[in-house]
């Protein structure tokens, strides 16, 4: 993508945290330019320093060394008061939603702007604006207890896009989150910073999230930038340690694969674009290993055959077998 002009740069950053005997670095000479407009990713494991970095860039920590330039002020040069009206346009969402339980959903989203001194009535129309834009209109009058996790963190991005902010910080937005709430909340996001042009940092410690929704990401390991870099790039070809580790964890790696039995499925002219065994590992959520493969792709129809190893476990061959004959996939048990 073109990128626009630079909306936050972190110049030689570093925090450190003292306590009465002892200092800890949680981040170390962190260089990052965040484009305007851009969805960017920040990732690493648990205790790289993630959470700190983005608290530096909207100063809730006041960061020990270094520089945060946002949308091209200095935040070490401005006052206090300065920093507060700075800080309403940088909206934030965290993982918990933290929203007030005892305030329904319209209250919720009103908040900040009572904070900022708006009118109750200006507020009261910009929050059922901001219902539209999160899909919640019928959710107004809701407490947070009647919301289910999406639908919170659905109140919390309307909450933060309040002030009309210029950046969204996400912290582990979606962690406490299943797969398929994830996805809308992701979607939702990209909806956002399509229409609304807002930059969108998001932290998260899921490579899967970062893949969906990020154009750029930036890997952090022991409290510094391991690599910078296009999504696409960094996770094709990873160059540092980290990314290796993260990009192929080796979380699904099989070391040996057991099993006795074995299945011939026949290809007799079915699409050759259809992934059949891929779809079938994919439905079962079981591997198999591939013993023997001959086909040939004729005027885009698959023929010929495939041996494959099944897995040690019943439950599992009895899926793979019905996935077989419910798909009506051509095939037999071969001693």
């Amino acid at each position: 993508m073109a990128y626009h002009e630079p909306m936050i740069e972190l110049v030689g950053l570093g925090k450190t945290f003292e306590s009465k005997n002892s200092y800890v670095k949680a981040l170390e000479d962190i260089n990052l330019t965040i484009h305007e407009g851009e969805i960017f990713g920040i990732i690493g494991l648990s205790g790289a320093g993630k959470s700190t970095l983005v608290r530096c860039i909207n100063y809730l920590e006041r960061p020990t060394t270094g520089r945060v330039i946002f949308d091209k002020i200095d935040l070490s040069e401005v006052q206090d008061y300065e920093l507060l009206k700075i800080r309403q346009s940088m909206g934030m969402i965290f993982q918990q939603f933290n929203l007030l339980m005892q305030r329904n959903t319209l209250d919720n989203i009103c908040f900040p702007l009572e904070i900022a001194g708006i009118s109750k009535r200006d507020a009261t129309k910009r929050a059922y604006e901001l219902l539209e834009v999160v899909g919640l209109t019928d959710k107004a009058k809701a407490y947070p207890a009647q919301l289910s996790g999406g639908q919170k963190q659905r109140v919390a991005i309307a909450r933060a896009l309040a002030t009309k902010p210029k950046v969204l910080l996400c912290d582990e937005a979606t962690s406490a989150l299943d797969p398929t709430t994830t996805r809308s909340i992701l979607d939702l996001l990209r909806d956002i910073n399509k229409s609304l042009g807002i930059t969108i940092v998001v932290i998260t410690h899921e490579m899967s999230v970062i893949e969906e929704i990020c154009n750029r990401v930036a890997i952090i390991d022991a409290s510094r930038i391991a690599e910078v870099g296009d999504v696409e790039e960094v996770f094709m070809r990873p160059k540092s340690k980290i990314a290796k580790q993260l990009v192929f964890s080796g979380a699904n790696h099989i070391e040996s694969f057991v099993g006795e039995d074995k299945c011939r499925i026949i290809f007799d002219g079915r699409t050759s674009f259809e992934p059949v065994i891929a779809n079938m590992v994919l439905e079962c959520r079981t591997p198999v290993n591939i013993l023997f493969a001959d086909t040939k792709d004729i005027d885009g129809k698959a023929f010929g055959q495939m041996v494959i190893q099944l897995p040690e476990d019943e439950t599992s061959k009895k899926r793979i077998f019905a996935y077989l004959e419910t798909n009506k996939i051509p095939h037999e048990e071969v001693i």
